[in-house]
């Protein structure tokens, strides 16, 4: 079965591999989904990651999921994909959504490469909204 959207496909996999309680998991690779990989992890999102680049293939991304040292909850508490094959959704820098209250993130994908709402507000680009973590 061919995914029709793959950055959700790579949020699905992540959330099933949290409440499954699991320590890694694996997703094909493209570059949006390196940058995600990235953003999560320069946010405190996950443990580590490692992108396994195969010859001719398109290579995995194994991430390390982070969990809470006492109550074992993951730290990922909602993956939302807002942006979607069907429905893009587009801001400007200026209307860049605050995710509670600036506690969590949205990563926008702008003319500068995928960052998060922050980093698009501060460089003044907006772009399409592709999910929100928290």
């Amino acid at each position: 079965m061919a995914v029709t959207d793959p950055i959700a496909d790579y949020l699905t996999r992540i959330r099933n591999a949290q409440q499954a309680g699991h320590r890694i998991v694996e997703i094909p690779a493209s570059k949006t989904k390196k940058a995600i990989t990235e953003i999560l992890y320069d946010q405190g999102y996950i443990l580590k990651y490692k992108f396994a680049d195969d010859e001719g293939k398109q290579g995995l991304i194994k991430i390390a999921l982070k969990y809470d040292q006492a109550t074992k909850q993951p730290i990922i508490r909602d993956l939302q994909r807002i942006s979607k094959p069907g429905l893009r959704k587009y801001r400007k820098a200026t209307d860049l959504p605050r995710i509670i209250n600036g506690l969590g993130i949205a990563i926008v994908s702008t003319s500068k490469g995928v960052m998060t709402n922050k980093r698009a507000a501060a460089e003044n680009v907006g772009g399409e909204v592709l999910c929100y973590v928290y």
